[in-house]
Order: C-alpha cells, then structure tokens, then sequence
C-alpha cells in the first residue's frame, strides 16, 4: 500500500476515469491517461480513488482495496492529465503510483449540456431504428476526430454476435433517452 495514502470504501457510482502513467517532474506530480478525450471527470472531483494496477508494474506493489488521493490541482497537458496531491511529496512517492486506476463518483462528474453525454452513461443502451427494430446494445463507442461512433453489439440471422457501428450525429440519432436506456435512431439493419 503507499504510505501515504489512507484506505477508503470504493463509492458505489464510481466510475473509472483513467490510470496513473508516471511521475511527471521531481515535485511529486504524476501523469493520468484519462480513458475519455474530454477528462472534465477528473478535473471536477477532488478526491480520487485508486484501486492498484490490474497487471505487474515494474517497481510497484499491489495493494488490496481502494485508496482516497486528495487532488490539489489538475490541468490539461497535451493528450493527458498532470495532476498533484499533498500526500504525494515527491518523484518516489508519484513514481510508485505508476498504474494505478483512478476513479470517481459519478456524481462528482459535472452536468453535462443539452445533448452532451457521458460515454459511461451510453454503455448498455439499447439502440431502435424508427420503426422500432433493435439494433443492439451499445458496447463501445470510438472517437474518429471528427465524431464519436456507438459500437453496437447484436445477434445476427444465425445467432451469431456481431458488431455494428453507427455515427453519434444528430443527422443519425434522433432521441437519447437515458432514464428509459434507450437510444432511437435513423438507421436500417442492412445498412
């Protein structure tokens, strides 16, 4: 366990947003690769939880449960995340957080706008055409650049799984319909 850090009780909504890569500088500042292109969840929460990598990390050593990072600052650098914390002093002590996965209550996330969404809200939706065929189940979704595609899973004529993806643009989705988990959209099966 990092001796620093205090033992916590994983909350129940949390959600994993990244994963500690590395110190970053001699000040105990350490580099997060956050799992979303828009990290707002780890900017938002000031208190993250570690749970210890889920594979061997050269020079760390696993810890069982969950442990509370109290976060003094975060920001934005290049495609990640530079963050610090009173309970990590140094390059050592950023250092021997290498691979941890970092979480946070999903009620700490910020609100999101009109027809903005979290990606962690979209998994598990089923998706219907507009003639109420399914289409399946949102399994993934991928960044392209220009937009963000839903990776459905199905069953196709021969019980087989199967993937379909369709762009998450306003000229394809018609309604995103979180409570009801239910996503409609202008789209054919056999497109």
């Amino acid at each position: 366990m990092h001796p620093s850090l205090d033992p916590a009780e994983l909350p129940a909504d949390a959600i994993e947003v990244g994963r500690i890569a590395d110190a970053w500088g001699i000040k105990g500042w350490f580099k997060v690769l956050p799992h979303s292109a828009s990290p707002e969840a780890l900017f938002s929460s000031k208190r993250w939880y570690l749970l210890s990598p889920d594979r061997p990390v050269k020079g760390v050593t696993p810890w069982v449960g969950a442990l509370l990072l109290k976060i003094k600052d975060a920001k934005d650098h290049s495609d990640s995340v530079v963050a610090s914390s009173e309970q990590v002093p140094d390059r050592n002590a950023a250092e021997a957080l290498r691979g941890a996965r970092v979480f946070v209550p999903r009620s700490s996330f910020p609100t999101a706008a009109q027809d903005e969404y979290y990606w962690v809200d979209l998994i598990g939706l089923d998706v219907v055409n507009r003639q109420g065929e399914a289409m399946g189940q949102v399994k993934d979704l991928l960044s392209t650049g220009p937009q963000t595609v839903l990776v459905l899973a199905y069953r196709d004529d021969t019980d087989k799984e199967a993937e379909r993806m369709i762009p998450f643009v306003s000229a394809f989705v018609d309604a995103v319909d979180l409570p009801g988990r239910r996503i409609t959209v202008d789209w054919q099966a056999d497109y």
